[in-house]
């Protein structure tokens, strides 16, 4: 017969109330005394019931991850080191895929308030509003959307544009092209500014090409508008529309980079192996998703509590990048262009 809490709680000589505390608000209770709880738990093989823990607590400690696209290299090292973090503070994490759908975004949220203590939301498509009001049925943290008055987790896809639209320019680029990505991203908005700001500041051109679909498929189709534009270099919305656009130029006779230099963003495991190596803008996705679980379970219990961490992103020169047709054209130096300290964080009470 499996133990139970009153066989723990005879065998550590305490009370079932302060067993029932170890489990469910363990800094409640007296660390030696939290210690031996847990060493007699293990010795019985006694397991909390987390459905009856979730009825007296009003904690289910399970967590809602969605994420725009599951098949995205980009979300795994998010959703991995994600449930790492929610494991060591023993919560699950449940994922689901909205295939960048607004509509079954909105869905999921709904679904899971009654069954999570919180989400985390990853590069939503929903309207800022409709995120808006559906923090109040249940707790939210936003991952790659800054939002005034939400707690958020971005990365720094600007700084990256604008490393990525420097380093073409020092290569002589004057004509660049930006392939921007899916309607309704938050992503794609900030690297646009950020990339039409650099171009001006490097008296560059910079062609925009889209919304377009975030996947290799729509890298590859838009190789044709990329050869009609009369670009010399591209930055893309990220390294799947890099790959299938380089894919989409060598089928029309064009070599990278020796006829065109291409960018990517994100740094995804592939972009290492494709040839030629990827140059790309690195987005430490691990790190938000760890620091997305940290800020929900700390500000969870607060729906006025807002924070907003920014964490940095670096250019990664790799082989797909070379001198341009411009007058001041030289080879850029490989490996990586350092940036400013890994994180940037600041909170703040309405």
């Amino acid at each position: 017969m499996p133990a139970t809490i009153r066989d723990v709680a005879r065998e550590s000589g305490v009370h079932i109330s302060t067993v029932s505390r170890t489990f469910s608000a363990p800094h409640l209770v007296n660390p030696e005394t939290r210690s031996r709880v847990l060493a007699c738990a293990e010795h019985l093989g006694y397991r909390p019931n987390r459905a009856a823990r979730a009825l007296i607590t009003g904690r289910t400690h399970n967590i809602g991850l969605i994420v725009a696209d599951i098949a995205n290299p980009f979300f795994p090292p998010l959703i991995k080191a994600a449930e790492s973090q929610a494991r060591q503070r023993d919560y699950h994490i449940f994922v689901t895929d909205t295939n960048e759908d607004a509509s079954v975004e909105e869905g999921l949220v709904r679904a899971l308030a009654k069954q999570v203590d919180g989400v985390l939301l990853c590069s939503p498509r929903m309207s800022n509003s409709l995120i808006e009001q559906l923090s109040r049925e249940v707790p939210l943290v936003v991952v790659n959307r800054q939002l005034t008055g939400l707690p958020t987790v971005v990365m720094d896809v600007a700084q990256g544009a604008r490393l990525a639209i420097d380093h073409l320019s020092r290569l002589g680029h004057r004509q660049i092209a930006l392939v921007a990505g899916p309607r309704g991203s938050w992503t794609s908005r900030e690297i646009r500014r950020s990339a039409l700001s650099a171009a001006r500041a490097n008296d560059a051109d910079l062609a925009v090409i889209g919304p377009n679909q975030p996947t290799e498929d729509g890298g590859m189709a838009v190789a044709e508008q990329i050869v009609r534009a009369g670009v010399s270099a591209v930055l893309a919305y990220n390294d799947l529309m890099a790959i299938g656009l380089i894919e989409g130029l060598s089928t029309l006779g064009l070599s990278v980079p020796e006829d065109i230099s291409v960018v990517g963003i994100d740094d995804i495991a592939l972009s290492r192996l494709t040839r030629p190596k990827l140059t790309t803008v690195a987005t430490p996705t691990a790190a938000a998703g760890r620091a997305a679980v940290d800020m929900l379970l700390a500000h969870g219990d607060d729906r006025r509590t807002t924070a907003q961490i920014t964490l940095q992103t670096e250019l990664v020169i790799r082989d797909s990048t070379g001198p341009g047709p411009g007058p001041h054209s030289h080879a850029d130096p490989g490996g990586v262009v350092a940036t400013a300290p890994g994180e940037v964080a600041s909170y703040a009470k309405e």
